[in-house]
């Protein structure tokens, strides 16, 4: 094996750079495990013809996190949580920063109960938080930058398609 130092510099650059590349590679075409927790996008259709932008939350983690700590949500974009039953869901906004409209769907993709501008919690102190949408059966819940359920003119009873 020869030593790194018998190599000229131009040989030592292009082969770090071939070896960089070669990662940048491998991570961004490699397979996703099933492990892979990234927020996937998904489009939602509203009754009125508008298409929502929504990353999902599938996992555990990605719906315990939800929108928390986020400074801002841009216009027709959001939040999708999916859940692999249907049963009644809870919200709360500890953490969370700006005011959101929540909409509960239940499986057959119609709006069962809405929370429109749902302010954030200000208390530091989760157990003082309230919970929104408790008791209301859902599959599906949608979270909106606040106002876009009254700006789409949202109602219960409505069909989303995604």
């Amino acid at each position: 094996m020869r030593r790194l130092e018998s190599y000229s510099k131009w040989q030592v650059q292009l082969f770090c750079i071939l070896l960089l590349a070669g990662i940048i590679t491998t991570c961004s075409t490699g397979t996703r495990s099933s492990s892979f927790s990234g927020p996937l996008r998904l489009s939602v259709h509203l009754p009125d013809g508008t298409i929502i932008t929504a990353e999902t939350a599938t996992t555990p983690q990605q719906q315990a996190r939800g929108l928390m700590f986020r400074k801002n949500l841009d216009h027709n974009h959001g939040m999708l949580f999916i859940f692999s039953d249907q049963t009644p869901r809870g919200f709360w906004m500890y953490n969370t920063l700006i005011p959101l409209d929540i909409i509960w769907i239940d499986k057959d993709r119609r709006i069962v109960f809405i929370s429109e501008n749902t302010p954030p919690c200000p208390s530091q102190n989760p157990t003082e938080c309230p919970n929104y949408g408790v008791g209301i059966p859902a599959q599906y819940v949608l979270e909106l930058a606040a106002g876009q359920a009254m700006e789409h003119n949202l109602k219960v009873g409505e069909q989303l398609n995604f």
